[in-house]
């Protein structure tokens, strides 16, 4: 009976723990698939389907990709939906006796990926974790590229609405959650429908939940500061929802989950409420039809000169503020830098130079930061002290703040440049990295191997004299290394000493005792040279990493800083107002204009509207007209604007009060979504006669679709 070859005997432990998943198994320069994954990689990717025996009865069915361009292949996978699990060798081939050891070292996920050709600059990528037990529910949004999670708990009768509606704010690449999941069909059903086509879905152990594995886990993760730094009680469903999140990345990632430590705590009352529905027909982030940025909230008022303030101000856009005194706080900082057009439009010219430090930091955490990646973050580092200066001119609590808490990293910068070139090759495969004074060792390797090849062009010289063979050259190959190549004409002069290795069409090629010498020292040189420079960057790397609190520190104090200098530059462009908001039940708007279509009209003028609503004789507006009359325009810029309030924007109007509004719904069919207690706005409402009984004292209402022949 034919018996499995070792490597096939290896490759079917390692697949038998990644059932799930496609096992990309490295074989010299190429990641290799077998068997079904072979056949169903070369389906998806177009591969060529080859076969081998193995020492097996029939031929297994294999294909491979180069390891250098695995990325794209491993890419496309990804967005169809699978799992990949990259399987290295972890020993050096050439130091290995029999069997070059190989090993699972990371499992690629939808919610796992931090390669920056794979994800999108302008939009995280979350992995969530849901708990749910009974009518509550612990939720835990992680963006691994960046080293943010985001904790949130919910309870109540509505627990499902706002399951989907949490879901529907972070739009998860990849769900985890516990079995109790399954007896909500709404929500289930919800992300068969909303999230299916790019989402993966895995249900947990229960005792990933348990708190006799999460609360040690978390403890190792965080530190002694657990109960500072995670804030949630033991019992507490979110710390259930993320000590089984950190679980399941310790078991996928193996390394660089520790880039995981910035939390926050999401609070549900801090937040207007945007039900899914409301945010697909607001068109906040992407517009209905074509899924796409242009033409909505988020395109108008993306001036952002980073991918950190991109990643930010979507986050604004889907979550509006609820507290009167942060709202006021952002707009006394957009204030400032729309007042002083100078200051502003330098650090616009700043920021455009600042590369993404959130995620940089990540794959230096991850190891697989690469030498220019560096360079790009010490580059970064060097803008930071001039942005520090323009700060230091504002006067607003926000601003200053952002001054106070951002670190120039100015250390981390001479760390970097004094170990790296100026101009580092894209890869360490070759060397060349390390700045010559930096480590003896290199320099002097680095002058034996750089040394020897001018000693050859010496070499070849003399021997042309001494032979006078004027076609004598030298060269190099892989096979037979340095070789003397002589020409058919002048064989007859080649002296004794010259060893023939190879025979040639038009000539000979021969090698000499002084040669192979001189070839020795040069190769050894330049592979003691590749290692040592290896070791010196994956040092260089660790010292990096070591910083990450302050980087990543730094990182969003850029970003906000990116985001509300954004808001500025837009409020100039198209004549904005810096709008009043308080605490009451009041929204006034003078000559307001919808900020979407009036910057997509061609030539046109959008014809501005007042809006009047309160607590007291002006609690609601019947809109009536026929079909294209600009109900829906008007309905839906009142409440943008009421939206642009609360992120802390200024407002496309002459004049602006709102009161803190803690709701927006478009097209709600269930009564029970209307009594939101504080100011709701309701958009496009077809159940009038439900909205008028269920609507408390203090909410203010637009409707819509009334009066087209009814009585009301």
């Amino acid at each position: 009976m034919a018996q499995p070859s070792p490597m096939m005997r290896q490759y079917e432990h390692l697949k038998e723990q990644n059932k799930d998943k496609i096992l990309f198994f490295r074989v010299g320069d190429f990641y290799e698939m077998f068997f079904d994954d072979a056949v169903l990689a070369s389906k998806e990717l177009e591969l060529t389907l080859t076969g081998k025996d193995f020492g097996l009865e029939e031929r297994a069915p294999m294909c491979g990709v180069p390891h250098h361009s695995a990325e794209a292949y491993t890419k496309r996978l990804i967005e169809k939906g699978y799992k990949v699990a990259i399987c290295e060798q972890v020993e050096d081939p050439a130091l290995a006796k029999g069997l070059v050891q190989r090993d699972v070292v990371r499992v690629i996920t939808p919610g796992t990926v931090v390669e920056s050709s794979m994800l999108e600059d302008g939009k995280n990528n979350y992995i969530s974790c849901l708990y749910i037990d009974g009518l509550q529910a612990g939720l835990c949004f992680a963006d691994i590229s960046t080293g943010t999670a985001h904790t949130l708990y919910l309870q109540g009768e509505k627990l499902d609405k706002l399951l989907c509606a949490e879901l529907a704010r972070y739009m998860p690449s990849e769900i985890l959650a516990n079995g109790a999941i399954l007896e909500h069909k709404s929500v289930t059903g919800y992300i068969k429908q909303n999230l299916a086509a790019n989402v993966s879905f895995d249900l947990l152990d229960d005792e990933d939940f348990a708190q006799n594995r999460t609360a040690p886990l978390l403890k190792e993760h965080f530190g002694e500061a657990l109960d500072s730094v995670v804030g949630l009680p033991y019992d507490a469903p979110g710390f259930a929802a993320l000590g089984a999140l950190i679980g399941y990345l310790y078991r996928t990632q193996k390394t660089g989950v520790e880039r995981l430590k910035t939390l926050y705590h999401e609070e549900e009352e801090r937040y207007m409420r945007l039900p899914p529905v409301s945010m697909a027909n607001l068109e906040l982030c992407e517009t209905l039809r074509g899924k796409e940025k242009k033409g909505t909230l988020l395109w108008v008022l993306d001036k952002t000169g980073t991918a950190m303030g991109k990643r930010l101000l979507r986050r604004w856009v889907e979550r509006p503020l609820m507290d009167v005194e942060a709202i006021c706080a952002r707009l006394d900082a957009v204030e400032e830098l729309f007042t002083d057009n100078v200051q502003r439009v330098e650090i616009c010219e700043e920021l455009g130079h600042v590369f993404d430090i959130e995620r940089l930091l990540t794959r230096v955490v991850f190891g697989s930061a690469t030498p220019r990646e560096l360079t790009a973050l010490a580059s970064t580092c060097l803008r930071l002290p001039g942005l520090l200066e323009k700060l230091g001119k504002f006067s607003s609590a926000e601003l200053q703040a952002l001054r106070s808490r951002l670190d120039p990293l100015a250390d981390l910068a001479e760390t970097i440049c004094g170990t790296l070139v100026d101009d580092p090759p894209a890869s360490l495969k070759d060397g060349g990295v390390i700045r010559q004074g930096f480590h003896e060792e290199v320099d002097e390797l680095r002058r034996t191997h750089t040394g020897g090849t001018g000693l050859l062009a010496e070499i070849e010289g003399r021997l042309k004299e001494e032979t006078g063979i004027r076609t004598l050259k030298i060269g190099f190959n892989k096979v037979f290394g340095y070789y003397i190549e002589v020409s058919k004409s002048f064989v007859d002069q080649v002296p004794d000493h010259f060893v023939r290795k190879q025979t040639l069409t038009g000539g000979e090629r021969y090698i000499t005792e002084e040669l192979k010498t001189l070839e020795t020292r040069i190769l050894r040189a330049g592979e003691q040279l590749v290692v040592l420079e290896r070791e010196l960057y994956r040092d260089l790397l660790q010292k990096v990493a070591a910083q990450q609190a302050r980087i990543q520190q730094t990182a969003d104090c850029v970003a906000r800083l990116d985001v509300l200098s954004s808001l500025a530059q837009v409020a100039v462009a198209n004549h904005y107002v810096r709008p009043e908001v308080n605490g009451q039940d009041r929204v006034e708007i003078l000559q307001g204009r919808h900020p979407v279509v009036e910057k997509v009209l061609k030539g046109g003028h959008f014809v501005p509207n007042d809006a009047k609503l309160d607590g007291a004789d002006n609690r609601m507006q019947i809109i009536t007209g026929p079909n294209m009359a600009g109900k829906s325009t008007y309905m839906r810029q009142t409440a943008l604007i009421v939206i642009l309030a609360q992120i802390g924007s200024f407002v496309p109007a002459q004049g602006c009060t709102v009161g803190v509004c803690d709701a927006v719904f478009t097209r709600v069919g269930a009564s029970d979504d209307l009594a939101a207690g504080k100011s709701t706005f309701m958009v496009e409402m077809t159940e009038v006669a439900e909205i008028l009984q269920e609507a408390t004292r203090d909410s203010l209402v637009i409707l819509d679709e009334i009066g087209r022949g009814t009585s009301t």
